[in-house]
Order: structure tokens, then sequence, then C-alpha cells
């Protein structure tokens, strides 16, 4: 595998992210178009409801596993900042935070996490502060 960086860290799945995401919004694009031209609006309401609720449930597919991510990633990085430092991380700190966070070494990773709180950084910012980068190569 590469090392991983700030350049090169995000990760997609093609089949994900580029067909099922156009053949759900090309069906959508459709569906409100066999509506306006169409003269059976029966049929062309049913077929746009059931676009958006594909557009909704493929969405859905994204949004709920990455918040389960999300909970894991802040309970791992509490657990690590408290056997690092004896503390818990800092309440301010929200989940963005925590996650961007994740990818400090352990040298680096209690300082970032007190600047990142005192500061307010972004995730952005925390990711562009960290030296040395600790890879992530399990979430997409």
């Amino acid at each position: 595998m590469e090392t991983q960086h700030y350049k090169n860290h995000a990760r997609t799945h093609p089949i994900y992210h580029y067909v099922l995401s156009l053949l759900v919004v090309g069906g959508l694009i459709a569906s409100i178009v066999y509506l306006v031209k169409t003269e059976d609006a029966f049929l062309g309401v049913i077929l746009v409801v059931m676009s958006l609720s594909m557009a909704v449930t493929f969405a859905l597919l994204r949004i709920y596993p990455l918040k389960a991510q999300d909970r894991a990633i802040r309970a791992e990085e509490n657990l690590r900042h408290y056997v690092l430092t004896g503390r818990l991380l800092d309440s301010k700190l929200t989940p963005g935070q925590i996650v961007a966070l994740r990818f400090a070494p352990d040298n680096e990773f209690p300082g970032l996490a007190e600047k990142a709180a005192a500061e307010n950084m972004n995730p952005k910012e925390i990711k562009q502060a960290i030296n040395n980068w600790k890879a992530d190569h399990h979430r997409i």
C-alpha cells in the first residue's frame, strides 16, 4: 500500500461513489422528466416517489455507517488520549475534530488535541498540522 498522507487519505468506493450515484441521480432526473412530459400523471408521480425513495436510501446507506464509525473512532481516540495523558479528551472537541485527530501519531496527538480544542481548529486544519501521518486504511 502507498504511504498515506493528507493529500491521499480520502478514499472512495468506485461502484458506490460513481456508478450507483450516477444511476440514482439519472433515475431521479428521468422520472421528473417523465412526470413533466407524460399524460399519465399517476405513473409519473409513482416513479418520482420511487426515485426519491431510492435517493434517500442511497444517502442513508452512506450516512449511517459513517456515524457508527465516528462513534467507534471517538471511543478509540478517547481511550488513546486517556492512556497517553491520564485524561479524557476535551469535551469541546467535535466529532469531526476527533475523527481528524486519529491520523496524529502518539507523540503529536495530545498536544494537537489540546490545540484543536483551544483554537477550535477545523478538521482540515488538524490534518494539515500533523507532521508524521498515522495511516487509517479501514475507513471508506
